[in-house]
């Protein structure tokens, strides 16, 4: 603890900060990681467009409060660490904090399950509950290579729109959300609807699909009742306690 930012920094900031880590972990937690090669975000409040992301190189399950990172909006690191931080990695995150100041955590994942669906013409099919929840809030984005350019930028804000979920073709998944627990919340969705999907279709089977008007009164249900991330959010975090809390740290 020697090396805690908890008294150099904002009480609303250091909640955050172990909130992300937090996130970083479940992340780890549930399998969803890629090395180190995805990011989680999350806007701190105020007038400054500042954000927390990951050292760049370290584990998710090695995050912790402390050594996250303050970027701002081009990635420019604001407080100290040994560490890197990726902006090639931020260029889509940062375009939609840019263009969606309802968002508060924009979560990034490259699952297997997930490509694997992102590859398939139909994206999401509507065969599962948790399908349905998805297909409540859901856009697509085509593949146009490692998005490290900034021309991309403008068509990933008109793809994903108001969207909570968004399918990057032939990369992964990412979901946004006012607090960081909607954001893992959407993703929990998403690639729990990614894995029903290819494991339905592995059984050989013709698949039954929910009938629109059942999917559309789902969808107007959602509108009003949300994935609500702060219901479950406490129960996550003492799962993390029981486990290693060193996230707080």
């Amino acid at each position: 603890m020697s090396n805690s930012l908890k008294h150099q920094v904002s009480e609303e900031e250091w909640k955050l900060r172990v909130e992300l880590a937090a996130c970083y972990r479940l992340v780890a937690l549930f399998g969803w990681t890629d090395l180190v090669f995805t990011h989680i975000s999350a806007r701190i409040p105020g007038p400054e467009h500042h954000f927390l992301i990951n050292p760049y190189g370290l584990m998710f399950d090695e995050i912790t409060a402390s050594n996250l990172i303050k970027v701002d909006q081009q990635c420019r690191k604001l407080s100290d660490s040994p560490h890197p931080v990726n902006p090639a990695g931020f260029t889509i995150h940062s375009c939609i904090h840019d263009a969606r100041h309802d968002v508060g955590c924009v979560l990034h994942t490259h699952t297997k399950a997930g490509v694997a669906v992102s590859a398939q013409k139909d994206g999401i099919l509507p065969i599962s509950q948790q399908s349905t929840f998805v297909l409540s809030s859901l856009a697509y984005h085509d593949y146009e290579g490692v998005a490290v350019r900034e021309d991309e930028k403008p068509r990933l804000q008109r793809d994903l729109g108001d969207a909570t979920f968004f399918m990057l073709r032939n990369h992964g998944l990412l979901t946004v959300g006012n607090t960081i627990a909607d954001a893992f919340l959407a993703m929990y969705a998403f690639e729990t609807t990614c894995q029903i999907q290819l494991a339905a279709q592995s059984g050989g089977n013709e698949l039954i699909h929910i009938e629109p008007t059942v999917v559309s009164s789902i969808t107007e249900a959602l509108k009003v009742q949300g994935l609500d991330g702060e219901f479950i959010w406490p129960a996550l975090m003492r799962k993390l306690d029981r486990l290693d809390p060193s996230y707080k740290e």
